[in-house]
């Protein structure tokens, strides 16, 4: 098994976007209403528009976007998504830093639709 988060949001294309120039990931669909993003033709993260399809149990926008679910990605390519980050002027959270008890390093952020992304370092990378 393989998860294939989905997040909800209300404008799929700038979204999607925003993942492809800040993260180097790839659309893998394209659309209006949602969108596959790829890392190396592996779907990581799906967007799917809030209203879109009529899926009952997407939720809301007018609650907490996210509340107490993280997108976490592991990245070889963690000191590149930095800069990116920086050079984006990505709202940092926290990081980079290097966390001892994973024994890898850590950034995390927001994304323009204010879900709370960590992209961390392969374990054991320092």
């Amino acid at each position: 098994m393989q998860p294939q988060p989905l997040i909800a949001v209300t404008d799929v294309e700038k979204t999607s976007q925003w993942y492809q120039t800040v993260l180097g990931l790839q659309s893998g669909h394209g659309g209006k209403e949602y969108e596959q993003l790829l890392f190396e033709q592996t779907m990581v993260l799906q967007l799917h528009q809030w209203q879109a399809h009529d899926h009952s149990y997407i939720g809301e926008p007018k609650y907490v976007i996210g509340n107490g679910v993280l997108l976490w990605f592991e990245s070889k390519q963690f000191d590149e998504i930095v800069k990116s980050l920086q050079a984006h002027h990505v709202e940092i959270l926290e990081g980079p830093k290097y966390n001892p008890n994973a024994h890898h390093r850590e950034i995390w952020f927001k994304d323009l639709n204010g879900y709370t992304l960590v992209v961390a370092s392969p374990y054991g990378d320092i």
